[in-house]
């Protein structure tokens, strides 16, 4: 096992990978004397003290030089500093029988802890969150980085809760309270690479490292090495029991240069959990692999089904929102019907590159839908969101929000959108070294030419990522004259998806997902239990007349329209503009 380890006997284990460490490698905790080390044959060293938990320690490289434990479960300062020996335990759970929900009940709320006020502030909107009809909270990084704020995809200490947000308890008291109100908590793992502040691996340890595959954030992780497996196998089951974390969300996996080491991690958690809890692993995955949902892997991120949303409501076709502008009504029927848009096609912008694999028999549950989330706001120059995008347009707005919330892929909310939040949510960092705060200020100004600005004029600065006060304006919960309503809207949509919808979830099947003209699809379920789920949606500014669709049933019931009327209208065979419909035709 990684890091220090208190034994029974109330020594400590402390193992560390060092293949390449100096000579002069030594471990250092306070109070004691030096301890030198020497890796085997393998690269191990390890060696037991007796120190009790709350010792601080380091190793030693050189006269100049001490670093933390890579698996540092807790550090005393920053991450430059000790790390903190910490035994396992030690929390008394209020709801030691909780075993997770299906993943079929799901809906996800993603969200920055430090922008909730950390581990404690986040607990006191948990109700507010269960009462909307959020069942998964999913948080950000939490790993450990440099500074005070961070998206937290920089953390260079994957096993250390950040400290910023709380204690180690304050985090278990967190995932407790939620528990306990019949929700879930998944964690948002970065195993892609490390942060630029504070990763020493390669001084003592360059072979966790690649020589001959370099990624936009340096030398390529080596998942070739059983050690560099071991490590992040060890952290995704840490977080899954230390924590009593519900599911991990993997960021950008595109990026693991071994992608064939992705069945396996899924593999090493769920034989380790006892089958009788319900783990969730979710991807993002650029590449769209089909094929990990078939290994071990709940679902992946739908980036294909934002996209083409996005076009059609704000009619962006910059980057790679020039993929979906061409036919995006037929894209937006395919990713209703069978997940991804790109399933091995070539794209508009890299016609070389054939994206995706096809998803034929994997559940629509295998798809997490969003409008929204972290990256696809706060990676925009100014972070807007799409109430400011598409700000003359809220109907249109409201209609993909209904279409999002009652398809039977899982939703995910971005923090905010639930009351109608128009703060922005802007990428923010804090290095304390002026050359790294630099660097990233200047990567931003190349990575925004003045064409992708979005609404701002393109005169107006860059937000600086290293100010406070980037920091400060992302915070989300800001009440507006039509917050009230935007929650209301939420809750009630979440409402009839619990209770229609989510108990005849699995199992569901596509049937038929189709264009029934400019901006407007239909689209049809067949359920567990027998029944049609059927939904219409007209994303345009225009009302659709002379659908060629086959009328609903007398027997459909109503479960939501956005528009009043629209479900007569669409009896005769018309859709309003910026509507959407849902209906449920019972089992005969």
């Amino acid at each position: 096992m990684f890091g220090a380890q208190v034994m029974s006997d109330g020594t400590t284990c402390f193992r560390l990978w060092a293949p390449s460490a100096p000579p002069s490698l030594a471990l250092e905790i306070e109070g004691l004397a030096p301890i030198p080390l020497r890796p085997d044959a393998t690269g191990w060293i390890h060696t037991r003290v007796d120190c009790p938990p709350g010792a601080r320690y380091q190793y030693r490289l050189d006269t100049q030089r001490t670093v933390p434990d890579p698996a540092s479960r807790r550090q005393a300062d920053d991450v430059h500093g000790p790390s903190i020996v910490t035994a396992s335990g030690g929390y008394a759970w209020s709801h030691p029988d909780w075993n997770g929900r299906p993943w079929e009940e799901a809906v996800v709320y993603e969200v920055h802890v430090g922008l909730a006020d950390g581990y404690a502030g986040l607990q006191q909107r948990l109700p507010a969150l269960a009462a909307l009809g959020v069942t998964v909270v999913q948080l950000m990084p939490i790993a450990d980085v440099s500074g005070q704020r961070n998206w937290g995809y920089d953390g260079v200490l994957p096993f250390a809760p950040n400290p910023r947000y709380g204690t180690p308890l304050q985090l278990k008291t967190l995932i407790d309270t939620a528990h306990g109100l019949g929700m879930s908590i998944m964690l948002d793992v970065v195993y892609n690479h490390f942060g630029p502040d504070g990763n020493y691996l390669a001084l003592y340890a360059r072979e966790f490292f690649r020589d001959d595959i370099q990624t936009p954030w340096g030398p390529a992780i080596d998942f070739r090495r059983p050690q560099v497996c071991r490590y992040f196998e060890e952290n995704a089951l840490y977080w899954l029991t230390e924590y009593r974390f519900d599911g991990l969300r993997l960021d950008a996996v595109h990026a693991i240069a071994n992608p064939e080491w992705l069945p396996r991690l899924a593999h090493y958690v769920r034989s380790h959990i006892p089958a009788s809890r319900h783990i969730h692993l979710v991807v993002e995955n650029d590449d769209n692999r089909a094929s990990l949902l078939r290994q071990g892997y709940d679902a992946q991120w739908n980036d294909d089904g934002h996209h083409v949303l996005h076009h059609l409501l704000t009619g962006e076709t910059h980057g790679y929102y020039a993929d979906y502008a061409t036919e995006p009504t037929a894209m937006l029927a395919r990713c209703l019907n069978t997940g991804f848009v790109y399933q091995g096609q070539p794209t508009l912008r890299d016609p070389a590159r054939r994206r995706g694999e096809p998803t034929s028999g994997l559940p629509p549950t295998a798809f997490v839908l969003f409008l929204q989330n972290h990256d696809q706001v706060g990676n925009r120059a100014f972070g807007e969101r799409l109430l400011t995008l598409a700000n003359k347009r809220p109907a249109a707005l409201r209609a993909a929000v209904a279409l999002q919330l009652l398809t039977p892929q899982i939703p995910l909310i971005f923090m905010g959108e639930e009351c109608g939040s128009v703060a922005p949510f802007l990428y923010f960092t804090d290095y304390r070294d002026p050359t790294l705060a630099q660097a990233v200020r200047d990567g931003r100004r190349r990575e925004f030419d003045f064409g992708i600005r979005g609404q701002q004029p393109a005169s107006q600065p860059l937000p600086d990522p290293n100010e406070a006060a980037t920091y400060t304006a992302s915070y989300p919960w800001v009440d507006t004259p039509d917050s009230t309503q935007w929650h209301e809207y939420y809750q009630a949509l979440l409402a009839v998806r619990q209770h229609m919808i989510v108990p005849r979830l699995a199992g569901t099947h596509a049937e038929a997902a189709y264009v029934l003209g400019s901006s407007v699809v239909g689209a049809h379920w067949r359920m567990s239990d027998g029944a049609r789920l059927s939904l219409y949606a007209n994303l345009g500014d225009q009302d659709a007349d002379s659908l060629q669709l086959e009328p609903p049933s007398d027997t459909a019931v109503l479960l939501f329209q956005s528009v009043a009327g629209a479900c007569d209208a669409l009896a005769r065979a018309c859709l309003p503009a910026a509507c959407t419909v849902c209906l449920l035709e019972e089992a005969q």
